[in-house]
């Protein structure tokens, strides 16, 4: 049996302290995923604006998805699922779609916006949460970077 240190004899303190936990995208990937979250941003509030959508209404939903963060009351993974549920685009695209092309604005309008609000967090540096705590998410482990 073979045991490997995480790290080598050559590594600074510096350098092992801006690497990523495990789990988490860091260096050039966490920026990437960043820049993703501006663009979703920026393409939900163009299509938003682009078909006229209540820009009060907006503001009022704009925040609601984090509201699934009352289920960290039950406890982590619980919380972590309902967080996770609520800030994926899948969601966010099914009711995009869905109110598009069945002519349902409403779902239209709410699809955009929480694809606004999860582009929003992603460029925050909010991501997708792990069960062991609310700090620990995709985009860094232990707390918010």
């Amino acid at each position: 049996m073979t045991i490997s240190a995480p790290f080598t004899v050559n590594e600074t303190a510096a350098a092992l302290a801006s690497r990523p936990a495990p789990g988490a995208a860091g260096g050039g990937v966490n920026v990437l995923l960043r820049i993703e979250g501006v663009a979703a941003l920026a393409t939900a509030l163009i299509l938003y604006g682009t078909a006229g959508f209540s820009w009060p209404a907006f503001a009022l939903f704009f925040l609601a998805p984090d509201l699934a963060m009352v289920a960290y009351l039950a406890g982590p993974r619980l919380g972590a699922i309902s967080y996770n549920l609520a800030h994926t685009y899948t969601l966010a695209l099914a009711l995009a779609a869905v109110g598009f092309f069945g002519g349902l604005p409403v779902l239209t309008a709410s699809g955009l916006i929480l694809i606004g609000h999860i582009g929003f967090d992603r460029a925050l540096g909010f991501g997708l949460k792990y069960a062991s705590g609310f700090g620990d998410t995709h985009l860094h482990r232990g707390g918010r970077r």
